[in-house]
C-alpha cells in the first residue's frame, strides 16, 4: 500500500503563485507515474499535469501548460506542482495519484490510478 498526503494548499491572490507537496509513504520501494488531478465545486475531477517514474515524460491539461510544473524527488518520496500565474477558475481541490500499472507513461484517466491523497484546497480569490 503507498500513502499518499499533500500539503501546501491556500488562499492565493489571483496572479500568485503556490507550490504543493504530495508525500508518499509505505510501500515506496516500487516505481510509480504520478500526476495531479482537480475538482471544482460541481464539476468533474479533471487532469493537471503528470510525471514519469524515471522524470523523462511530462504531460500537462492546456489550461496549465506554461503555468504549472510538476516534479518530484523519488529519493524523499515526494512530489511537487509549483503554480505559477494562478487565476480564479484554478479554484479547486487538489489531489496527487500515482500509478503502478504505468511508470514510464503518464496517463489522463483518473481509472489508472491505484492511489489517492486525500485532497488540498486552493483558492486563488482576491
Amino acid at each position: 500500500q503507498l500513502q499518499l498526503v499533500e500539503s501546501g494548499g491556500g488562499l492565493v491572490q489571483p496572479g500568485g503563485s503556490l507550490t504543493l507537496s504530495c508525500a508518499a509513504s509505505g510501500f515506496t520501494e516500487g516505481s510509480y507515474a504520478i500526476s495531479w488531478f482537480r475538482q471544482a465545486p460541481g464539476k468533474e475531477r479533471e487532469f493537471v499535469a503528470g510525471l514519469s517514474w524515471s522524470g523523462a515524460i511530462t504531460n500537462y491539461a492546456a489550461s496549465v501548460r506554461g503555468r504549472f510544473t510538476i516534479s518530484r524527488d523519488n529519493a524523499k518520496n515526494t512530489m511537487y506542482l509549483s503554480m505559477h500565474d494562478l487565476k480564479p477558475e484554478d479554484t479547486a481541490v487538489y489531489s496527487c495519484a500515482a500509478s503502478t500499472r504505468h511508470t514510464n507513461y503518464v496517463s489522463r484517466a483518473t481509472a489508472d490510478y491505484d492511489y489517492w491523497g486525500q485532497g488540498a484546497q486552493v483558492t486563488v480569490s482576491s
